[in-house]
């Protein structure tokens, strides 16, 4: 068996077949930030044991820019689980490329952004990390 690290270094039991549960990362989340200029929400849901984010960032004149839904890759908290604790996605705008590394940590969900400029404009390449909440619809 190879590991890098200790916590690699588990027995896998029969259960390790099971699909990994991701009722903990669906719903919508909410921008903790009233301010922020990035990502206002997401749209996060299980559609034929995927885990399907769609986005809408902050746009011009108060209005949201739906980045539409891409599929996600989840992560666990340790290799034996079976509960996602993350994912990682990518959205393609042909001029640029933003990857979203989501986890969850105290009930929010901490979503660090990577955004790739592909058009020659000049502008920097860039990191944003924020967090949501779940949006609870009580007010």
């Amino acid at each position: 068996m190879q590991f890098a690290q200790i916590r690699d270094r588990v027995e896998i039991g029969a259960g390790s077949s099971e699909p990994i549960g991701v009722t903990a990362l669906c719903g919508m989340w909410v921008n903790s930030n009233p301010d922020t200029n990035a990502i206002a929400r997401i749209v996060v849901s299980e559609s034929q044991g995927a885990l399907r984010l769609q986005v809408y960032a902050i746009g011009p004149d108060d209005g949201l820019i739906d980045w539409g839904s891409v599929t996600a890759h989840v992560f666990t908290s340790t290799p034996s689980s079976r509960e996602a604790a993350g994912f990682i996605c990518v959205f393609d705008f042909g001029f640029a490329e933003t990857r979203l590394e989501g986890m969850l940590a105290k009930g929010l969900l901490v979503l660090a952004q990577f955004h790739t400029f592909k058009d020659n404009s000049g502008r920097a390449d860039y990191f944003v990390r924020e967090y949501f909440a779940l949006d609870h619809g009580r007010y």
